[in-house]
């Protein structure tokens, strides 16, 4: 395991088949079963601090960047308002996607559609993409949402530091799902019960757009998208450096977690930004802890997992060789090690892992 051939079908309706495993077979770290509890109780006082200063620092970066109209201070003041917008939205989408926030789920649901709207995401799509995502991690053939394909997608890359790509297709299958088309592998994830609520969610998601854009176009003036729409593409792209680390240039089709995720330590600003997503490899193996109690989470299976990485800098110091190589040679990819006293994972995972790392 762990080699791939020189081209792959990362479709799941594909020439790939995909690697057989059983939900047993993953690899979970030992947890005692009163602490997993605790770790996994919402709590709203938190969730509810987060959020408030969260939405409150965008409106008063909103405000800063409305009085700088017309001088060069708008430029970070749009930036700053940008990111706050953009890259705090898609973290918050996705906790909110997994419904751990809050302990109410009418409130877990109220911000999903608004985070969805912020982030061009149909919520109902991605929850179901999202499962299949964590039930089969980078296997090949199964997992719909592989953003690092090998050989990788360079021009892609560079795109999506103005979330261009992402943000253009994201735009794209909302207005093809308004005419009730799913595609292939949308439809190998999304049950029948659940296709008229994604439907109906991208025509009103697509006529709130066209509303916002109409605006700017009855004013003259690029002020309503400036503020609402266009902060997803130019604000978003912290949230796309801090993603990549996620999985970009490890292993596939592998049942352990701790060998195709990455956890790195962030400081308060980023680990804010990021909804702590940075701790991935817990996030993963435990999804239903809500993003607060992540870093808990980590000081109870550190010890049975490679070692977590210092920043984004040691990340991409590691991740961007290994993309560059990937580019001539698709089957490589960095064997992370585990610790000698770590628990066994499963029998195909540990002889993946025996493997001297490839230079």
């Amino acid at each position: 395991m762990g080699d791939s051939p020189k081209s792959r079908d990362y479709s799941l309706t594909g020439s790939t088949d995909p690697v057989s495993y059983r939900h047993s077979d993953w690899y979970m770290c030992p947890v005692p079963r009163r602490r997993m509890k605790q770790l996994m109780r919402r709590n709203n006082a938190v969730v509810l601090r987060n959020y408030t200063i969260w939405t409150a620092s965008l409106a008063a970066a909103g405000v800063l960047a409305y009085l700088s109209i017309g001088s060069w201070y708008a430029v970070p003041a749009f930036l700053l308002y940008g990111v706050l917008y953009g890259s705090c939205a898609e973290s918050r989408f996705h906790e909110c996607l997994h419904g751990t926030p809050f302990r109410t789920k009418a409130v877990n649901e109220s911000f999903l559609i608004v985070l969805g709207f912020m982030s061009f995401k149909n919520p109902y799509l991605w929850r179901w993409s999202h499962a299949r995502h964590h039930t089969d991690t980078i296997i090949v053939g199964r997992d719909p949402e592989i953003a690092y394909p090998r050989p990788p997608d360079v021009w892609g890359m560079f795109l999506n530091v103005l979330h261009l790509k992402a943000g253009l297709n994201e735009l794209g299958r909302t207005f093809r799902l308004c005419f009730a088309k799913l595609s292939d592998d949308e439809a190998q994830y999304v049950p029948e019960s659940e296709r008229p609520k994604i439907f109906l969610h991208a025509r009103l998601q697509t006529g709130s757009l066209m509303a916002l854009a109409l605006m700017s176009i009855s004013m003259g003036s690029l002020l309503p998208l400036l503020f609402a729409g266009l902060p997803t593409f130019y604000g978003s792209w912290v949230h796309s450096a801090l993603a990549a680390t996620q999985h970009a240039g490890l292993a596939e089709d592998i049942p352990d977690h701790r060998l195709n995720t990455r956890t790195i330590y962030l400081g308060p600003v980023l680990s804010f930004i990021y909804s702590n997503m940075n701790y991935h490899v817990e996030h993963h193996m435990f999804p239903m802890v809500p993003f607060y109690a992540l870093p808990d989470l980590h000081e109870e299976i550190k010890a049975d997992c490679p070692p977590a990485y210092s920043g984004m800098i040691a990340a991409y110091r590691e991740m961007i060789p290994a993309l560059r190589r990937q580019l001539r040679e698709p089957c490589y990819f960095v064997r992370r090690q585990l610790p000698p006293h770590a628990g066994k994972p499963h029998p195909d995972a540990m002889a993946f892992n025996a493997t001297p790392a490839m230079a």
